[in-house]
């Protein structure tokens, strides 16, 4: 869709849509630049304060995984006409009480009559251009973690369908209200060659644009996966967001990406991978003599992290 449409360039835009990463970043200087992303999406839980908070803290996802710090923020919001305009007000509460969160500022924003509501922010950051974290930089080699379980999508969509357990709601609640900030600063302080997060494209998806922006082979062990509590369960009873199966058929069919199985990994858990997360954790790509200090550092800090797999030469994704 977007290969026929003429941009401009312009020498100060560091990242851009031709790199497909997580955010943009224009140049202010030498030693300054500025992050800017949007996202905003339908409820993904029923409370309206609890869905503003896990929005905001999506939206501003996108600037931790460029290594960058947040500043200011915009809602971008739409809502139906027939419903009380009090959950619109609570959806904003969530948004501004995760902001202050993040130590930012919301100074305004847009807002839309539709059909269905939908909200997240528009995100300014600053980050330093020497500092940028990008998908192109796994080097083979490079050890692979992650900060956060997965399975938001299918326990999301147990929550839709009214199937789901307190217990399992709450602990993807939890997980999805978690901001990525402690993780980019602990990732910026030890060094990595690679940052993204993890959301709409699922695990393989986004793990799939690191391995092709890279030019380099991922190899991922199954086993060592973080899920959340439920979730396998979930797919079990095959509770899969849509996006789920639009990833999958994506992902595993293009031959730039070329995710492979091995033969013990069975469908639960492959489509598991493709499944679209919501305020996802970071992916990290970090050199092998610095994982130890990656693995310290977040220890350190009492902040989840897992190792599950490493980089190599070549190209696509290997599950084992």
């Amino acid at each position: 869709m977007l290969q026929p449409l003429r941009f401009s360039s312009d020498p100060n835009l560091l990242v851009g849509l031709h790199t497909s990463d997580d955010a943009a970043v224009y140049r202010l200087s030498d030693d300054l630049a500025l992050v800017q992303t949007v996202d905003f999406f339908p409820p993904v839980v029923d409370d309206a304060y609890t869905y503003g908070a896990i929005a905001a803290a999506n939206s501003m996802s996108d600037v931790f995984a460029m290594g960058g710090e947040v500043m200011l923020a915009l809602n971008i919001a739409a809502f139906p006409d027939d419903l009380p305009l009090d959950i619109l007000t609570r959806i904003f509460q969530g948004g501004a009480d995760k902001a202050r969160e993040a130590g930012i500022v919301i100074a305004g924003g847009h807002t839309v009559t539709d059909a269905e509501p939908k909200y997240g922010l528009v995100v300014t950051g600053t980050i330093r251009p020497d500092r940028i974290l990008t998908k192109s930089g796994a080097i083979p080699g490079d050890r692979l973690f992650v900060t956060k379980a997965f399975g938001t999508g299918v326990i999301t969509t147990a929550i839709k369908q009214g199937v789901s357990s307190n217990e399992h709601a709450d602990g993807a609640i939890a997980s999805m209200l978690q901001l990525n900030q402690a993780a980019s600063r602990l990732a910026q302080q030890v060094g990595v060659h690679a940052c993204t997060d993890i959301t709409g494209f699922g695990l393989l998806g986004h793990a799939s644009e690191v391995a092709e922006k890279s030019g380099v082979a991922l190899e991922l062990d199954a086993a060592a996966l973080p899920w959340l509590s439920g979730a396998r369960g979930y797919g079990d009873d095959g509770r899969f967001p849509g996006g789920a199966h639009r990833n999958r058929d994506f992902y595993e069919r293009e031959p730039a990406c070329g995710v492979t199985f091995a033969a013990d990994v069975d469908d639960v858990a492959r489509l598991l991978m493709f499944s679209p997360e919501t305020s996802g954790g970071l992916f990290l790509s970090v050199a092998p003599d610095r994982a130890d200090a990656l693995v310290e550092a977040f220890a350190a800090a009492e902040h989840a992290l897992w190792d599950i797999g490493s980089v190599r030469e070549g190209r696509g994704i290997t599950v084992r």
